[in-house]
């Protein structure tokens, strides 16, 4: 058996936990595989919006395995405060959850790094989302960093406090006219305490050696959907660098986030939204600042799900998505949200950039850092909703010419399309 993956294509936020969420029954195990709860996967059903952030967006399916991997990094506050809010509603994650021991954790000091960094940073800001992602990963690689398995330790206190002492000594020391933040409107002592609260709240939650299960899991024949965090866009290597995440989110991030070898590697599900939108600072080539862009924003509700903040919003990106599906070895092409564009009279794709005079299909090293004229193709917007379309035969002549447009573009067909934000609001138009 092989591993199947799904991940963005764009900066993030295009919708995956409703993807994974819909592809679900068809798989034994969803296993997520790098970020942390920067991530915010929304899914919609029943009349009820749920917001996930570390745990895998399989969840909801009872009789299905959800995996949070290696390559994952955990608040554990933030995972508890997930996890009560599932039992709310009868998810029982006990019985269906597993937690790495290689995985990271991260501690209430490296909110408050990560605080200090992004304040100290002033006009040069990331945009971080502020959870402690950046400096739990650079911990990691400097081999300083606390994982799951840890808590087990009988001297994992006085672990603790020397990574603890560490941290305060770093922002004493560089940024000592820098006051400390609060860490969601809590003081440093009384988010402490919330975090060893939540060791004893998480202590029925099984800790595996998850790479030994995922790897037993596909020898027994289980099929595994690998779930990734914020998009391609915002890889470490080859995103928009340095406004990125700290890990890997291409398909190669697969096999070291769960352990798993690259010819284990099978269908890759590569998602992206009819438009394209950006949180933080960084390159964004199609962004827009007039009407069009906030209409956009209004229409598709495009605030973050993690941070609340107001996305930036512009036309599709093709030269980006075409340097992603190469990237990630995309088989099956997903497209999010076209219902957000279903009033527009015409719509706009970018298929190149211009640059100095030069026209490039992808974004290379220096041409998102250069002044970049987006060159665009333009649409007869096709104006009747689509929420209820059920299969494609359904879909109006102008938005079968987008698509189909989009896939010539990309070198593949559109696989399933997303039509709402509910369920039963996906077609499936090449799906074996």
């Amino acid at each position: 058996m092989k591993i199947d993956v799904l991940l963005g294509l764009q900066w993030g936020d295009e919708g995956k936990g409703k993807i994974t969420d819909v592809l679900t029954p068809d798989y034994d195990v969803i296993a997520r595989f790098q970020g942390g709860p920067n991530a915010g996967h929304t899914l919609e059903f029943n009349g009820e919006k749920h917001v996930l952030h570390t745990i895998p967006s399989g969840i909801f399916h009872p009789h299905k395995k959800n995996v949070i991997g290696n390559g994952v990094i955990i608040d554990l506050f933030s995972l508890a405060r997930e996890i009560k809010n599932l039992r709310k509603y009868g998810v029982k994650p006990e019985e269906n959850l597993f937690i790495s021991k290689r995985a990271h954790m991260i501690l209430p000091t490296h909110r408050l790094l990560d605080g200090v960094e992004e304040v100290a940073k002033g006009n040069y800001k990331i945009g971080s989302t502020l959870k402690g992602i950046g400096p739990t990963y650079t911990d990691k690689t400097g081999r300083l960093g606390l994982r799951i398995g840890d808590l087990a330790a009988a001297d994992f206190q006085q672990r603790y406090d020397r990574l603890k002492a560490h941290h305060l000594r770093i922002i004493q020391s560089i940024y000592p006219e820098i006051a400390l933040p609060r860490i969601e409107n809590y003081t440093l002592e009384d988010y402490e305490k919330l975090w060893f609260d939540s060791i004893r709240y998480l202590d029925d939650i099984p800790k595996i050696d998850s790479e030994i299960y995922i790897n037993q899991a596909l020898k027994e024949g289980k099929k595994i959907l690998a779930e990734g965090a914020q998009g391609t866009m915002l890889d470490v290597d080859f995103g928009t660098y340095p406004f990125v995440t700290s890990s890997n989110t291409i398909t190669g991030g697969v096999c070291s986030g769960l352990g798993i070898a690259p010819q284990r590697i099978g269908k890759v599900y590569g998602i992206f939204k009819t438009y394209c939108t950006r949180v933080g600072s960084g390159p964004f080539p199609t962004e827009l600042f007039d009407e069009t862009g906030d209409r956009i924003r209004e229409e598709g509700k495009e605030f973050g799900s993690t941070t609340g903040r107001p996305r930036r919003c512009g036309w599709i990106d093709l030269p980006a998505l075409r340097y992603s599906v190469m990237l990630n070895g995309v088989t099956h092409l997903v497209m999010m949200k076209s219902d957000v564009l279903d009033t527009f009279e015409s719509i706009k794709a970018c298929t190149h950039y211009r640059v100095n005079k030069q026209d490039y299909d992808f974004p290379g090293y220096e041409t998102l850092y250069q002044s970049i004229e987006p060159i665009y193709q333009e649409f007869k917007g096709w104006q009747v909703p689509l929420t209820n379309c059920k299969h494609t035969s359904d879909f109006p002549e102008a938005f079968n010419s987008y698509i189909n447009t989009l896939g010539k573009e990309l070198g593949l067909p559109v696989a399933i399309v997303s039509v709402g934000p509910q369920r039963e609001q996906t077609v499936m138009t090449k799906y074996p």
